[in-house]
């Protein structure tokens, strides 16, 4: 973790020796314009010096195995260790809670916040905050076409299939792809990027709640955004919620949801995407359909399915002794316990821990809520006892879908639909830079099994 704490430190030293100074402009694409040029600088001067320096060594193994561990991207805005868990550029989830802007009378960090941290390196003041608040409600309109493809979908299908569809049907609205069209030169792709990132995060919390009002309040109108609230506040309005305790959550939610560095399925098919020169809003749509998958951002929805079975079948209060026969029940079946391990973790999840202490304030007595402690203290020692894992932590699907529960969201489906709209704020952040590097379209080179095999016994004669 200290690599991006140094990292940060000389980006603020360059920034000093260029005569560029903390703007006394709240406007970010200002901001950003200051900061690319001195990082441009910065990854030039070390990918001359130290281009040829050696991360490590792919195994077959590695190659078969989804490319788990391999070394081979570079994202700016977050980085997960092992060991303390994500870190927003440098800083952790208890971090962020602590130094981010609140909204007045708000103990969770705006995820507005977030996003300037994202982008930046920096810690934002209340001013820059505000400001972005203020621009994402002026962009928040959605074009009158994908409302009407909204409204013209039947209630079958998944809403994270409305949300993906809707994303990439909204690219009529790209200011990169019609000026790429017209032979904008290089440099100047970044600025066309981050307006598209900054018109699409500001609209996906109103195709979200078209989405969650369609198929579970009968179409109801989802209203207007009020330029006085934040970005959170008006998408829970919207979706016709009214607790401010719900409005919290959210901000808390959408924040620890954002990032997780480059690897995952939803960030790298966003990132590699957009290497191709695709706008903002098919790159997302990309990361959206990933997201969509059980193995990712429907894991949430697994967690809260399993619970549910495991309550009906032995109780809203049962014995340590029922649980763990539960889940060694789960286990002896071939099944995984859902929620529980991570591809890097070797820790609870820091966005789990989060969410617990979260509940502890808000919901301590909830039925659900006692159930997931309860599992807690038990599932780890029994999958560390079956000897089939490296992680046996509960992640951060454990306990979110409970959380939304408690406030009314009973909608298991939609739950993912919520993720996708955190998470564009970390991989539009991270889609930024990409262009502002110059970072070049992916391509790693793949072998089939038959090479592979002779390759190794080439190697071994």
């Amino acid at each position: 973790m200290a690599l991006y704490s140094a990292g940060m430190l000389r980006n603020l030293s360059a920034l000093a020796k260029t005569g560029i100074r903390a703007s006394s402009t709240a406007n970010l694409r200002d901001i950003m314009s200051e900061l690319v040029p001195v990082e441009q600088r910065r990854v030039a001067n070390f990918r001359k010096t130290h281009g040829d320096f050696k991360l490590g060594e792919v195994t077959i193994d590695m190659m078969y195995g989804g490319m788990r561990g391999v070394r081979g991207l570079v994202t700016e805005t977050s980085v997960l260790d092992p060991e303390e868990g994500i870190r927003f550029r440098g800083h952790s989830i208890p971090d962020c809670q602590e130094i981010l802007p609140k909204a007045a009378g708000g103990n969770e960090p705006l995820p507005e916040g977030l996003f300037y941290l994202l982008l930046t390196g920096q810690v934002p003041e209340q001013r820059h905050v505000q400001w972005i608040s203020d621009e994402w409600a002026k962009r928040a309109a959605v074009p009158g076409h994908v409302v009407s493809m909204l409204n013209n979908f039947p209630n079958r299908l998944h809403p994270m299939s409305q949300f993906a569809c809707a994303i990439a049907a909204m690219n009529t609205e790209s200011r990169f792809a019609k000026a790429y069209a017209e032979g904008v030169p290089k440099t100047k792709y970044w600025e066309l990027v981050f307006e598209d990132s900054m018109d699409l995060i500001a609209k996906l919390p109103t195709v979200a709640a078209i989405i969650y009002k369609n198929l579970y309040r009968d179409g109801a109108s989802i209203g207007a955004i009020d330029p006085k609230l934040d970005w959170s506040a008006n998408f829970v309005r919207m979706m016709g919620f009214e607790s401010e305790d719900f409005t919290e959550l959210m901000r808390l939610y959408l924040t620890i949801h954002s990032d997780h560095e480059g690897g995952n399925v939803s960030a790298h098919a966003t990132h590699l995407v957009g290497s191709a020169l695709s706008d903002p809003y098919l790159s997302f749509a990309a990361g959206m359909c990933g997201l969509a998958g059980p193995l990712h951002g429907l894991a949430n929805q697994e967690v809260l399915v399993w619970l549910t079975r495991m309550v009906a079948e032995i109780g809203n209060s049962p014995s340590d002794d029922k649980v763990k026969e539960y889940v060694w029940k789960t286990l002896q079946s071939g099944q995984v316990v859902p929620g529980f391990g991570h591809a890097v973790l070797r820790k609870t999840d820091p966005r789990y821990m989060c969410q617990r202490e979260f509940a502890l304030k808000h919901l301590p007595n909830d039925p659900m809520f006692k159930v997931v402690s309860q599992i807690f203290k038990i599932v780890p020692e029994i999958l560390l006892e079956q000897g089939k894992v490296k992680n046996p932590w509960p992640n951060v699907d454990a306990h979110s879908g409970v959380l939304l529960q408690f406030y009314g969201m009973k909608e298991m489906n939609y739950y993912t639909v919520l993720f996708g709209v955190s998470r564009a704020l970390g991989v539009l952040a991270s889609l930024v830079w990409d262009r502002a590097l110059g970072l070049p379209i992916e391509r790693p080179k793949s072998f089939s099994t038959d090479k592979l095999m002779e390759m190794v016994a080439a190697a071994k004669k």
